[in-house]
């Protein structure tokens, strides 16, 4: 009964705020924003669709759930600090406001989507060497974006304190860190598949 209400909660809150934002002319962000929630609720609707009545929602579940949204939430909190940093270091054009939104909605609804996928199918078919592999490839990607930031900051740094314009940090910021989150990306995924696709080929 309680996920049916928080279900029929989320879906009717979605509804009313896409209707708005339409009716404001924000389409993208209506659009991302009912993707994002249709993401959030997949195992859900995909149950009512398939089965007609909702899974259960047994400890793991709400575990899982719960873990999904944090790695969600950071996502988002993260990449609000990044896009608070002053565009011209990153852009050579501001952003238009709706599409910064949409994306977020659509990216953070995606990281809840394989986050939920990861813990509950993936997770617990990697083993302990698996999962020390797939926490240096996302060592290697976070480094890789920190990175990125600091070469761009401090390539920029340089230029305007002594009007220089030094290669080392251009290179970092330009072929390491970049090359650096690839690998470190694709090596991610790379694992998940790989605990995704064994447990499916036991069953």
């Amino acid at each position: 009964m309680k996920t049916k209400k928080a279900l029929l909660t989320i879906l009717i809150t979605t509804l009313v705020i896409t209707v708005m934002l339409i009716s404001l002319w924000a389409y993208y962000v209506a659009i991302a924003l009912f993707v994002g929630a249709v993401l959030l609720c997949h195992r859900e609707i995909w149950s009512l669709i398939t089965k007609r009545k909702l899974p259960p929602f047994d400890e793991r579940t709400r575990g899982n759930v719960g873990k999904a949204v944090r790695n969600g939430f950071i996502f988002l909190i993260l990449a609000l600090a990044f896009l608070m940093l002053p565009f011209t270091q990153f852009f050579n054009e501001r952003p238009d406001m709706s599409q910064i939104l949409a994306g977020l909605f659509l990216a953070g609804g995606a990281t809840y989507l394989l986050s939920y996928i990861y813990y509950d199918r993936s997770q617990p078919n990697l083993g302990e060497k698996g999962l020390k592999t797939l926490k240096a490839f996302l060592i290697t990607a976070g480094v890789s974006v920190a990175a990125f930031i600091l070469g761009v900051f401090l390539h920029n740094l340089f230029y305007a304190l002594f009007d220089l314009e030094e290669p080392v940090f251009f290179i970092i910021a330009v072929v390491v860190a970049p090359a650096g989150l690839v690998v470190g990306i694709i090596g991610s995924f790379a694992v998940f598949l790989k605990g995704l696709f064994k447990k499916a080929s036991t069953q």
